[in-house]
């Protein structure tokens, strides 16, 4: 029987735990302990959400103390009711483990926030830069096999320089430090949005602001060139960019979203894109995905599509190994662990 069970090898190689990872963390354990690695596929899709664990996990997971999967569902914990006491999910998104089960459990729910940071912030800054220095229109040009400086010449040209341009970042957590790291290195001023009061020291060159409110997100809208969504999805930032907040965005606005598609009116969006106001949207997540064929975002103007992959990093199996033996040993220890989930919160 099981102390620690790893369900960790997704249908997706990049995403299917290594050998070495697992060699690392059997060696980390206390003497005497068992580590059950799974072998049949598991499917961490967007936070593993929908996904049925196989029976083998199932069988190991009764009478184990620790849980790594992507994503934790409901029988889970229903198998380990009596013995797990610490859960940790591979994924940054929680929405599908934060079920009545989890809630009722007890048990300690750690994520792997953060985890992504490194390879979405260049995405984030390649989407960015794409729009801000005219790409779009270079590859529209070579598309068409043609010479054609024009749209760069005019008076008028969307082409500009992101140094010296205004950012704002909705949802300064562990993704969106890292989004701030990179800009403020080019020169760029960034607005910080957080939802929590808790006091934290302004990093120079980035302004943090609170709340949903006209002195938090009112301020954000009015003043950003750009905007990058690096936010969970919760109750309250579903929806959160409406129309109406899109309409306060700067003229020749780009907006990046790397969180949930969730957040975003996308109808709204591609209206903002056909009318000019919006000068460019890059995206990685869609209220619907994949996303439909029918969906306007395809072919319309202005739009750089991902499916889904901004986080896709090979650095990834070695930050999330460490982040997993770091809380292995402040478990033990009885210490407050990283990436800890509020139930309550959902991030």
């Amino acid at each position: 029987m099981a102390d620690v069970v790893l369900d960790l090898l997704d249908r997706r190689p990049v995403w299917a735990i290594p050998e070495w990872a697992v060699a690392e963390i059997r060696t980390a354990l206390p003497g005497g302990w068992i580590l059950y690695s799974a072998t049949s596929p598991a499917d961490g899709s967007g936070d593993g959400r929908g996904v049925a664990p196989e029976p083998a996990v199932l069988d190991e997971v009764q009478g184990a103390r620790v849980y790594v999967g992507y994503g934790v569902a409901p029988e889970i914990l229903e198998a380990g009711a009596g013995t797990l006491e610490w859960v940790h999910t591979g994924a940054a998104g929680v929405g599908s483990s934060l079920h009545d089960t989890m809630r009722r459990s007890g048990v300690r729910f750690t994520n792997s926030a953060g985890i992504h940071g490194p390879p979405i912030a260049e995405t984030v800054l390649g989407m960015l830069l794409y729009f801000f220095r005219g790409l779009d229109l270079a590859a529209e040009a070579q598309r068409r096999g043609v010479w054609d400086p024009d749209p760069f010449f005019r008076a008028d040209t969307p082409v500009r320089e992101l140094s010296g341009a205004t950012v704002g970042i909705i949802g300064y957590g562990g993704i969106g430090r890292e989004v701030g790291e990179r800009l403020r290195g080019m020169g760029v001023r960034v607005l910080g949005l957080r939802r929590s009061a808790a006091a934290e020291t302004s990093p120079p060159g980035v302004e943090i602001l609170r709340g949903m409110g006209e002195d938090g997100l009112g301020v954000l809208l009015d003043q950003s060139d750009a905007l990058v969504i690096t936010a969970p999805e919760t109750p309250e930032t579903r929806g959160l960019l409406s129309r109406e907040r899109l309409e306060r965005l700067r003229p020749g606005a780009v907006i990046v979203n790397v969180a949930r598609g969730s957040i975003v009116d996308e109808e709204a969006l591609v209206e903002g894109l056909l009318d000019g106001r919006i000068r460019g949207a890059g995206l990685d997540v869609f209220q619907t995905e994949p996303l439909p064929p029918e969906s306007p975002l395809w072919a319309c103007p202005g739009v750089l599509l991902s499916p889904h992959v901004s986080g896709v990093s090979r650095g990834f199996w070695r930050r999330e190994v460490d982040l997993i033996l770091e809380n292995m040993s402040r478990w033990r220890a009885g210490e407050r662990l990283r990436n800890e989930v509020d139930l309550d919160l959902g991030y």
